[in-house]
């Protein structure tokens, strides 16, 4: 989660705070690389696991001609890797950039085709059967908007597509969570045939978000070094030993994107710094170049013990990519650790380390309820322990999505935020997590300040306990096959987890995260009878990315219920549905997601609550593959997508009561109304490409006054974005109620009707 929490609602805004990253060593001439760890031996070029990584070739555009490459993995474990071609608007982030995916599973067992326009879209997965350990050869033929896939010189798939944003463009190589192998990459086309080289520069031993600063005839020394780090396992190192000039660090945020700042803006910061130097440290906000500097302080003191160094800044200029500077002028060494930048004052939401516009929007969406989990937690250091007590001093550890991930934001965090907004939270645990640890836990969180860790809890400054209610145990456990002994395995990390939390606090509810296999009877009943009595809901993860879901979903749902009042009549098992994912965030999302709400309507109180995923996304900085945030940020601006207004609307319009309902025809339609009966709120959509006009009638509710209409329409693919953050927003109007109302819905649409006396 690193990725939508470091320079998203966390107010950090440093990336690579501890300089856990590696050093990039080398650049490859010719070459830009895109996130991962690319090196070269012997003509080859290796790629070790990284979601998403790309390796673009500058010098040339290609439109027409042939790519091909020799691909080899070193093991099995990976998802796939391959070409890419017709690239453009490359930049950091998983999807970050336009062009077409050609790549080979890690198994051998199919090429998966796609093309990205800042998102990902597949094609075709085409089945094969090679072997994976040896070198295998991709190509692909262009010519204008015909594509040809070949493996092995075998033709596997021909694509036609007149796309003018894929038309041309540079090549690259790709990996997506693989240790891979190239070789022999070629491009030919009328006059050329070029096999690429992989010629290397060293570069200065700098932790891998950081970039050297080195100025005039400087003599520096870079050293990334894992001897005595104030925090975790790395410091970085920065020496002069002669010469005019400056020696330091920079630092551009989340993946080099910039620093905003605006002219008066008020910053607090922080670091940690040793070393035999006897000048003073200065830190600084700089232009991106850093010939401008917008703010600065000089640091004194330096020993050869780790020490905290505040500092402050106020910014004289308003520039959306400024840097973090750490640099030193005179002879000597000095190391660095833990750097921590944050704004102040109106820029924190509630005084907290959040980012304030973030938090508000999401405020403003109308949420009522938050969850905190996903694939996030199932990596085996994700540890509550780990995530409470001095943000400056919790370690990183091994994300799932991101390897470096660290725990300044973390459960107490996003506890603080749901406080704050009003939001009723749900997290997730690692179900590796011990049975002390977890009793430790929700001690911590909602034990009296008289007990071991509910003191510890107060020290840390939260005397009141947070009253946590809801509590999931794993995240899509044995979502990896229908194998039973891995349910067992589940239901006994559930019961050691249940059991622990319930000896401290007999009043959370779990949640079962056990992957839903309808289709498997036998499993479900099974970890059915083992939780039954004591997870009161279990989690349920739909696709959410078409617009006709909402049905289907509805069928699944039923299903599930039909099955718990099967096994037991009795049962108060009930459903959570946490994640509707995707990997889109346009009307079509939108309209999924509305119509998977109007069948939770008509599911009633079966249902916990239903969460879209996910709340949050770095504007072209994904990292985890699910391009499907709801309020996408850069570092200066924040905004909703289609998805966020559809949720918004029915926040703002919810109804506790649903009113029974009969459609003839093609809308979708569900209606509710209050305790008084004072509304009646009708929710419809229109999930077709053409106007439907239909007549409306409404039974045993005095004749309104008028009808408020809002409706949020567009085309399937139509999204916010930087420049027209609100193109696809709702529209309002007020219609004066006749006792036959005709009314047309606009294509693709959903539609709110509020009857009101």
């Amino acid at each position: 989660m690193n990725h939508e929490i470091y320079g998203g609602i966390y107010n950090q805004r440093i990336f690579g705070e501890s300089f856990e990253e590696p050093t990039p060593g080398i650049t490859f001439d010719d070459f830009s690389i895109y996130d991962g760890n690319w090196t070269t031996s012997h003509g080859e070029l290796h790629a070790t696991k990284a979601a998403g990584s790309k390796f673009i070739y500058n010098p040339i555009e290609l439109k027409n001609g042939v790519v091909e490459a020799e691909i080899k993995f070193d093991d099995t474990s990976g998802d796939n890797a391959g070409l890419i071609t017709r690239v453009s608007k490359e930049a950091k982030g998983a999807d970050a950039f336009n062009g077409y995916e050609i790549s080979l599973a890690a198994n051998g067992k199919k090429v998966v085709i796609g093309k990205h326009e800042n998102n990902f879209s597949h094609i075709r997965d085409i089945e094969v059967d090679c072997n994976p350990a040896e070198w295998n050869r991709l190509k692909v033929v262009m010519n204008d908007g015909r594509m040809e896939i070949f493996l092995n010189d075998k033709s596997l798939f021909v694509h036609n597509e007149n796309n003018p944003i894929l038309a041309t463009g540079r090549i690259g190589l790709r990996s997506w969570n693989s240790n891979v192998k190239f070789r022999n990459v070629r491009m030919k086309a009328e006059n050329m045939d070029k096999i690429l080289k992989f010629n290397i520069t060293p570069q200065p031993e700098v932790s891998f978000h950081w970039t050297p600063i080195q100025t005039g005839n400087v003599k520096a020394v870079f050293i990334h070094d894992n001897k005595d780090a104030y925090n975790s396992t790395w410091s970085q190192m920065i020496s002069k030993n002669g010469g005019s000039g400056k020696v330091g660090v920079a630092n551009m945020g989340l993946n080099g994107w910039g620093i905003a700042v605006k002219e008066g803006q008020k910053f607090e910061g922080r670091l940690y710094l040793k070393g035999s130097y006897k000048g003073v440290v200065k830190v600084a906000l700089q232009s991106v170049d850093g010939n401008k500097e917008y703010a600065i302080q000089e640091l004194k003191g330096v020993t050869d013990k780790w020490q905290k160094f505040p500092f402050e800044f106020i910014s004289n200029v308003t520039d959306t990519n400024a840097r973090l500077a750490v640099y030193i002028e005179n002879n000597g060494k000095v190391w660095i650790d833990q750097v921590v930048l944050m704004g102040t004052g109106d820029d924190l939401f509630h005084n907290l380390p959040l980012r304030n516009d973030i938090a508000k929007t999401m405020v403003n969406q109308g949420l009522t309820f938050l969850r905190y989990g996903g694939t996030m937690v199932n990596a085996p250091d994700y540890k509550f322990k780990n995530m409470i007590g001095d943000r400056d001093k919790r370690p990183q550890y091994r994300g799932h999505w991101y390897p470096y991930s660290t725990n300044g934001f973390g459960i107490e965090e996003f506890l603080q935020l749901c406080e704050a907004a009003g939001f009723e939270p749900c997290f997730a645990v690692n179900v590796g997590e011990s049975a002390q640890d977890m009793a430790d836990m929700i001690e911590y969180l909602n034990g009296p300040v008289t007990s071991e860790w509910g003191k510890k809890r107060a020290d840390a400054g939260h005397p009141k306990p947070y009253n946590v209610k809801y509590i999931e145990i794993g995240n899509e456990e044995v979502i990896w096959g229908d194998i039973r002994k891995d349910y067992e395995k589940y239901i006994q990390d559930f019961n050691r987890i249940y059991d622990a939390i319930k000896s401290k606090d007999p009043n959370i509810e779990f949640v079962s995260a056990a992957w839903w296999r309808p289709d498997s009877q036998e499993n479900m009943k099974m970890v059915f009878d083992a939780l039954n009595g004591k997870a009161a809901y279990w989690d349920y993860h739909p696709w959410a990315d078409d617009n006709i879901l909402g049905s289907q979903v509805e069928g699944e749902l039923k299903q599930m219920k039909d099955y718990f009042q099967k096994w037991d009549p009795n049962t108060k098992m009930k459903c959570a549905l946490f994640e509707e994912n995707g990997v889109t965030h346009d009307m079509r999302r939108a309209l999924g997601h509305v119509t998977i709400q109007n069948a939770a309507r008509r599911m009633g109180d079966f249902l916990l609550t239903t969460c879209a995923a996910n709340a949050l996304e770095p504007y072209l900085q994904n990292d985890n593959g699910w391009n499907q945030g709801q309020i996408f940020f850069t570092p200066s601006q924040v905004w909703g997508m289609p998805p966020f207004y559809a949720k918004q609307m029915a926040s703002n319009h919810h109804k506790p009561f649903r009113v029974f309902s009969a459609t003839h025809g093609e809308l979708d339609v569900t209606a509710a109304t209050d305790e008084k009966k004072e509304e009646v709120v009708v929710h419809v959509s229109n999930i077709h490409d053409y106007v439907i006009t239909a007549d409306i009638c409404l039974k045993g509710f005095d004749s309104p006054s008028k009808i408020k209409v809002i409706t949020l329409s567009g085309d399937l693919k139509d999204k916010n974005t930087p420049e027209q953050p609100e193109r696809i927003v709702p529209q309002e109007k007020v219609l004066y109620y006749t006792k036959d109302l005709k009314y047309e819905f606009p294509a693709n649409s959903y539609t709110i009707l509020v009857y009101q006396r």
